[in-house]
């Protein structure tokens, strides 16, 4: 058995068995070793981005890691933006990097780079291993590495000799590290924060903002009074029928300033108090009352929805939650303008129980997100590092985490064309995602965003950075190209039978919305 296999075989007894791949020929006995260790499944990605992606939205449906395979440092360099969002998402990930020969090094051939800088920003552990005889167990040291607190990305950096070279054997699993328990001392400040009168809110994040984080969460605001909030972006939220309302934080800063206008008292819960997503000239960048005194209820490394269930029990809150989101949802008319607000609306209501949403629809989100706060119950992925190409790859992930559940992905033309390749992945494993590409033909964002940095009305050069025009877009053929079947809408009437096809069949779809 040479090092590859032991590190494959090391990683499915450590219980990751999925691996996003786009390999190298430095890589190449990892994908040898693959046909040796059945219980891996292999994924392929025509580009890093979807494979670091993926891993992403895999890792935040699943609780646990998969793997990447990518080729080199170029091949990591490819990923770090979708890595980034994941770090931002404290998603558990186990990058296996492949490198020169550790003799091969001193020549400085074209491919060589240094991969441990390019692994840092992204990484919570590093390592590469330097033997044959010690990767199985860098393997099972990686693997625990990425579940530690709410999960973080585990870089282990492979050598081609130390993949080719003979090795011992699998190691076995390391023990997966638990969430710490919430410190009793932090509860009964929390507590006391909660009990003032004062005005206050519950800053929610992490696994404060699903299953019995979220209960708890309900519970202590029928017994305080407390408004729910969480950051504008999350990644991973329960909401619609039956679910505990939480209100997002808006985008902009001083719709958040608005938003906690009065507030003396938030207390923290798998969160950090919100500032501005950029500086502004002349505006806040830290958007916490200055009068707010902030109390933590959870650390980093504590569990949140731990923390909150100690805090409702320290209230001496009911056991259950009663003030539920009612189900509620409209079909528009099929005369009705066809925009955000009515595809939103449509999803809506045909949203079937259970559906993962990945959403990077951008300025086009605003009306499936409010649309569907009293849809059938389901779950919200949101892009949290802010670098956009997220939504397809994050999609496919989660489709591959949860078979049995669809999978939703609202998202923009201009960021769907960063990773528009997760597509071929979709095709290739049939997975049951139904894209809705919100077809405006621009960086609309940054066109909002021009005028808030204050360099004033955009001339012809400015403006040709920011649309998409000149060639147009054309979703229906970039999918069909990928192996994806699509339609496109330019009413209310067509959206909605469009909409409805797809989710009564399973299988990859696309629907450009043209808006």
């Amino acid at each position: 058995m040479n090092g590859a296999e032991s590190l494959v075989r090391t990683l499915v007894s450590s219980g990751v068995n999925t691996c996003f791949s786009n390999p190298g020929t430095s890589e190449m006995h990892f994908v040898a070793a693959t046909d040796q260790v059945d219980d891996m499944r292999t994924i392929l990605c025509l580009f890093e981005g979807v494979a670091t992606g993926a891993a992403d939205g895999y890792g935040r449906m699943k609780g646990s890691p998969a793997a990447t395979l990518l080729h080199l440092g170029p091949g990591l360099a490819n990923g770090l933006a979708n890595l980034h969002n994941a770090r931002r998402a404290s998603t558990p990930i186990v990058n296996v990097v492949g490198d020169h020969a550790t003799y091969h090094k001193q020549f400085d051939a074209p491919l060589n780079s240094d991969v441990d800088g390019f692994a840092r920003p992204v990484s919570g552990w590093i390592h590469s291993s330097t033997s044959a005889a010690t990767v199985a167990s860098d393997a099972a040291r990686a693997v625990a590495a990425s579940m530690e607190g709410h999960g973080q990305i585990a870089t282990l950096i492979l050598p081609a000799d130390t993949a080719w070279d003979e090795a011992g054997g699998p190691a076995p699993p390391l023990e997966r590290p638990l969430l710490s328990a919430p410190d009793p001392d932090a509860i009964m400040r929390a507590a006391v924060a909660l009990s003032s009168k004062r005005s206050s809110i519950l800053l929610l994040g992490a696994d404060a903002l699903y299953g019995e984080g979220l209960r708890h969460a309900g519970r202590i605001a029928e017994a305080t009074g407390a408004r729910l909030f969480c950051p504008t972006s999350t990644p991973r939220r329960e909401r619609g029928h039956g679910r505990v309302q939480v209100q997002p934080l808006r985008y902009f800063g001083e719709q958040i300033e608005e938003d906690l206008a009065g507030v003396q008292s938030m207390v923290v819960a798998g969160a950090r108090p919100p500032v501005s997503f950029f500086a502004y000239p002349g505006k806040a960048s830290w958007l916490t009352p200055n009068n707010c005194e902030i109390t933590y209820a959870s650390q980093s490394h504590e569990s949140a929805a731990m923390a909150l269930g100690a805090l409702a029990d320290e209230l001496g809150a009911a056991a259950e939650p009663t003030a539920l989101a009612a189900h509620k949802t409209q079909l528009p008319a099929d005369h009705d303008a066809l925009n955000q607000f009515t595809v939103g609306a449509v999803i809506a209501h045909e949203l079937p129980e259970g559906t993962i949403v990945s959403d990077e629809a951008t300025t086009s989100g605003i009306g499936p997100a409010l649309s569907t706060q009293t849809a059938p119950p389901h779950e919200w992925l949101s892009l949290m590092g802010g670098s956009i190409g997220q939504g397809l790859p994050l999609a496919t992930g989660a489709a591959v985490a949860c078979p049995d559940r669809k999978t939703l992905c609202l998202h923009g033309d201009g960021g769907a064309m960063y990773t528009l390749q997760a597509l071929w992945t979709q095709a290739r494993e049939q997975l049951d995602v139904t894209t809705v590409i919100f077809s405006n033909r621009a960086y609309a964002i940054l066109a909002i965003e021009f005028g808030r940095v204050g360099v004033g009305a955009p001339g012809p050069n400015a403006l040709s950075q920011l649309d998409l025009h000149n060639p147009d877009l054309d979703w229906v053929k970039l999918a069909e190209g990928m192996g994806v079947s699509a339609s496109k809408s330019t009413t209310v009437k067509e959206f909605r039978e469009q909409f409805q096809s797809t989710m009564k069949t399973r299988g990859p779809h696309l629907i450009e919305v043209e808006i």
